[in-house]
């Protein structure tokens, strides 16, 4: 299986670019792994509503320019489907079995996620109602993909 996730922005706190890093390093023997990280798109100071959608819009036309055709495509959105871990795995299991071979996560901006977007979205789904930091979020995805995977493996999480 191939994961591939798409985030803009650079993690800036030391912490989770480790804690990213040793996810990456624990999900290696269960498959192949692709991060893109895009740079933000400038946002103006006091932008009006319009001003802030066509940002969100060509923000969100680059990121769905990384998807691989054939993969499917979840979007990481606080109004999206509440999942657990649980769920998430038995998704995983449910895409693989048929015949699904990638999976994409997109995680948006500081500024969050265009509509279009949204609506291009196979799934829309949710950690939780609490905003993160789209930092934050990239850490927290990547441990849910390593937690799904031990689940559907029936192997311990904790070694």
């Amino acid at each position: 299986m191939k994961y591939h996730i798409i985030a803009t922005g650079k993690i800036k706190e030391a912490y989770l670019t480790a804690g990213i890093q040793e996810f990456l390093k624990r999900l290696r023997p269960y498959g192949q792994v692709e991060l893109t990280v895009l740079p933000e798109e400038k946002m103006p100071d006091h932008p009006s509503p319009a001003q802030k959608e066509q940002v969100l819009e060509k923000e969100g036309e680059k990121m769905l320019s990384h998807v691989h055709p054939g993969s499917h495509l979840f979007v990481l959105d606080v109004a999206g489907k509440l999942i657990s871990s649980e769920e998430l795995s038995q998704r995983f299991s449910d895409l693989v079995l048929y015949g699904t071979s990638e999976l994409t996560f997109i995680i948006g901006g500081p500024f969050g996620l265009s509509e279009s977007l949204r609506r291009r979205a196979d799934e829309r789904i949710s950690f939780g109602r609490i905003t993160l930091t789209h930092q934050m979020i990239r850490l927290i995805l990547v441990e849910q993909i390593y937690r799904a995977i031990k689940i559907a493996r029936h192997e311990p999480y904790h070694l």
